[in-house]
Formats: structure tokens, C-alpha cells, sequence
């Protein structure tokens, strides 16, 4: 019977040690610390090379998406002007580079993707798209302007890589206006953490971005000019009511403040 008692004693002492470990086990899991989710920004597309085109999306958009040049994007891809892309399509991010090696030397080949053009299903397709000619852009000569009135809340950070542009604060329902003449390239929501968002063609080299609209008030193809209201402040995508405005020259973000008057 002493033998016994002891036994059951010394097991019951293990199992007590067992369920020790395992609830500091447990304790450090949940308290690990997870990657900060930020609000918007360039999705790195490092190990990325291609992307299939959604519903709603459009060249631009995808470009803006990855921060790279549109024209780039399209010329990597074989796509001309207008640009048109098809929900499902395959679009190419980076060209492909393949290596050739010999006994003597390594010969380095670069090839680019070849392009892949997915056609609507049939003619009662609902997602076949309507292939428009591209609006001509305004003439040159315009400067930049403070698309909407506020103070500025939150400043362009190349460092952190977070904020692309620049928060203006205001009211719901704001007059949002166009910095610069152009042409919308894309107005929608589908870019994650930008909520409502018009993106503008000024000439080859700079795009504009205005996101977290209440509402959009022109739509894709209008040629816009300096100074038109084309949406209402609102808080879509984030938490409070601002204009998030974006300048990207050649693909790239840059400071707004350089390019807005003083």
C-alpha cells in the first residue's frame, strides 16, 4: 500500500511539472508579437513575377500596386495603349532571366516573359471588356495644386516606406480637386488600404493618386482638368475623414510637398 501511495504520488508530481511547461509554452505563443499591418503602401513584389488581373483592376492600378512604371509593366507584357487587360489574364511583373552554363564560362541570357492574352470567354461574357481609344493629354505648361484644404496631418516617408504622400484632414463630403490636368486611369476600390480611389494621368512620366473618397466623381477615360472637383472627402479605408494624395514620377513615389506650392 506504501509503495503504491508513493508511486501515485510521484506521478501525479510529473504530470503536475508537464502542465507547467506546457502552460508557459502556451503563455509565450500567444504573446509573440506580429507583423504591423500598415495602412497603405507598395506591396514588394520580391519573389512576385506575375499577378492575374481581377475584376475592376487595370493596368494602372496593377502598376501602382507594385510600384513599377506602367509603361514598363506594359512593355514587359506586349500590351499597347489603350491598354486593355482582362479579368484572369496573367500579367508579367519582372522579365525572366535564365543561365547558360558551360564548362569554360557562364553565359548569362536575359528573356522577357512572352506576353499572355486571355480573351473574353464568349460574346455573352459579362466580364468582356470594351476597348476604348485613349483621351489625348492636355498640353503642357500646368503646375501642381493643393488638391484639397486642410492641414497636413501626416507627411510623405521614404524611410519607413509607409506613407507614399501625404494626409490632408477635413470634413465628410469635402470638395476633392485635381492637382494637375490629365486623364483618370482608374477609379474604383480594389486597392487594399486606399479605400475610394482616382488615379490620374498628368503626361508619361507623373501620376497623381487621391484615395479614401466618400464619393468618386468621374470615372475612367474623362479627361480632367486643373482644379476640378472629381470627389467628396470621406474615411473610406481608414479611420478617420482625409484625402490621401499620392505623386508617383516613372512608377516611384515622391514627395508632394516638393511639387505642391508653398
Amino acid at each position: 500500500m506504501k509503495l503504491a501511495a508513493e508511486k501515485a504520488v510521484r506521478c501525479l508530481g510529473t504530470m503536475l511539472k508537464i502542465l507547467s511547461i506546457a502552460f508557459i509554452l502556451s503563455g509565450c505563443s500567444s504573446s509573440s508579437h506580429k507583423a504591423p499591418v500598415s495602412d497603405r503602401g507598395i506591396v514588394v513584389n520580391d519573389g512576385v513575377d506575375h499577378h492575374y488581373v481581377s475584376k475592376g483592376e487595370s493596368l494602372y492600378s496593377i502598376a501602382w500596386r507594385y510600384g513599377i512604371n506602367y509603361s514598363e509593366l506594359s512593355r514587359m507584357n506586349g500590351i499597347r495603349a489603350p491598354y486593355i487587360i482582362y479579368p484572369g489574364q496573367k500579367i508579367f511583373l519582372k522579365s525572366t532571366v535564365k543561365k547558360i552554363t558551360s564548362k569554360s564560362k557562364v553565359a548569362v541570357k536575359t528573356v522577357t516573359s512572352s506576353p499572355v492574352v486571355v480573351k473574353p470567354r464568349s460574346k455573352t461574357s459579362t466580364t468582356r471588356a470594351v476597348v476604348k481609344k485613349s483621351p489625348p493629354l492636355p498640353a503642357g505648361g500646368w503646375r501642381w495644386r493643393w488638391p484639397a484644404k486642410g492641414k497636413v496631418i501626416s507627411r510623405f516617408s521614404s524611410a519607413s516606406g509607409i506613407n507614399k504622400g501625404v494626409d490632408i484632414a477635413g470634413s465628410l463630403g469635402e470638395s476633392v480637386i485635381a492637382a494637375a490636368p490629365g486623364v483618370v486611369v482608374y477609379a474604383g476600390s480594389g486597392l487594399r488600404g486606399y479605400g475610394n480611389l482616382l488615379i490620374i494621368k498628368h503626361s508619361e512620366r507623373y501620376l497623381s493618386a487621391y484615395a479614401h473618397n466618400r464619393k468618386l466623381l468621374v470615372s475612367e477615360q474623362s479627361v480632367i482638368k486643373a482644379g476640378q472637383k472629381i470627389a467628396e472627402m470621406g474615411s473610406s479605408g481608414t479611420d478617420r475623414n482625409k484625402l490621401h494624395f499620392e505623386i508617383r514620377r516613372d512608377g516611384k513615389p515622391v514627395d508632394p510637398l516638393q511639387y505642391l506650392p508653398k
